[in-house]
């Protein structure tokens, strides 16, 4: 299996017709290896968003190339397309996005759902996320009466459910205070440390950014810097 688990080549992206066209994101190559942690950092406008949507197959490049752990998305029909990110991705946003008037482990195991795994092998694997994110009291909970950080690791225990081997976070800690948003980010780096899940955050916050591997920094639909982390010395 390739190292690369995504490597976008080139990739661009516009909206709009005539004067209204609008270049979101134009000529972009990144690579990202399996296990990184990658921040996508930039103001608002840069192309971030975007870039993610992009290399998450939420939205289709129009111009380039996308490879994802080896596989050229260009031949895939819809279905694959679908298919190809239900099994290799997983997603926290800054909304919940949770289905009200339903349980805690029901809102979990929607992937799951959608992907026709059976009832009895749903649970079983709702009920494992939730212990990793010491939610396991709140499995028959209403989801939409917990706290905002309980809210959150909720969605974190959805992103895990199918197993990914990646995960987006789009402004993670966006509706979270500060304690909160510590315990929500330290959740999803230890994710990473600790199993190896590839972490890309797109995110504002520079403390975030700055604990991860790479900052990969847009302006004006281009990347301006893609750097490392520097390792200080002990």
């Amino acid at each position: 299996m390739t190292d690369l688990v995504i490597d976008a080549q080139g990739i661009g992206k516009t909206y709009g017709k005539g004067s209204a066209r609008f270049t979101a994101l134009a000529d972009v190559t990144v690579q990202i290896r399996r296990g990184e942690c990658v921040a996508i950092v930039g103001k608002s406008g840069s192309g971030k968003s975007t870039l993610m949507h992009l290399l998450a197959l939420l939205d289709q490049p129009d111009t380039g190339t996308l490879a994802i752990e080896g596989v050229d998305t260009r031949a895939l029909n819809a279905r694959r397309t679908s298919e190809l990110r239900n099994r290799t991705f997983g997603f926290v946003f800054q909304q919940f996005f949770l289905t009200p008037g339903t349980s805690v482990l029901d809102n979990v195991t929607l992937p799951l759902e959608i992907a026709g795994v059976a009832p009895r092998v749903r649970r079983e694997r709702g009920r494992a996320a939730l212990a990793q994110l010491e939610l396991d009291d709140k499995a028959g909970s209403n989801a939409t009466d917990l706290s905002g950080g309980q809210k959150q690791r909720v969605v974190i225990a959805r992103a895990l459910v199918s197993e990914p081997s990646v995960i987006f976070a789009d402004e993670p800690t966006g509706n979270l205070d500060t304690a909160t948003g510590a315990v929500v980010e330290e959740t999803l780096l230890r994710l990473n440390r600790e199993q190896g899940i590839t972490l890309i955050v797109v995110t504002h916050d520079e403390d975030l950014a700055a604990r991860c591997d790479r900052q990969i920094v847009l302006r004006d639909g281009r990347i301006v810097s893609d750097s490392a982390r520097e390792e200080v010395a002990a």
